[in-house]
């Protein structure tokens, strides 16, 4: 994991998740924690199994969008939740690898299902020498 922070915030019935860092793969990385956290407590989730994960988009905006929907699919068919992710954005291209391991439902205690990441309030962007990447989930 890389030096960054990830964080929940309020947005009606669904909820939004933000990662931060130095780099933009961290502000990715810190989104993919804060999407496990919705689900479970990540520090609950070991990093033993790993799994890659690649998708492409037009902008940095789209494919953060289309890298937690790549992880959502992946725990949902794998019926896994990760807690340690290693992010490489190349222009529009991401490749990443994603650790963790199978859901157990008596240590992890699932809270709700993530159904998708959405547009709104979807933001890719730096400043204050920091990068921020950020979008609601539909839960």
């Amino acid at each position: 994991m890389t030096d960054g922070d990830w964080e929940h915030f309020e947005h009606g019935a669904d909820i939004g998740v933000r990662g931060s860092g130095p780099t933009v793969e961290a502000a990715f990385e810190q989104a993919a924690l804060a999407l496990t956290a919705v689900i479970v407590d990540p520090a609950r989730v070991a990093p033993q199994t790993e799994i890659e994960v690649s998708c492409e988009a037009t902008d940095l905006e789209l494919l953060l969008v289309d890298w937690l929907n790549a992880l959502i699919y992946e725990m949902a068919s794998r019926r896994m939740v990760f807690s340690a992710f290693d992010v490489r954005i190349d222009g529009n291209r991401l490749a990443a690898k994603a650790r963790g391991e199978a859901v157990d439902t008596d240590r992890h205690a699932p809270a709700v299902e993530v159904k998708g990441a959405t547009y709104t309030e979807l933001r890719v962007d730096f400043r204050d020498g920091r990068w921020y990447a950020q979008c609601v989930v539909d839960v």
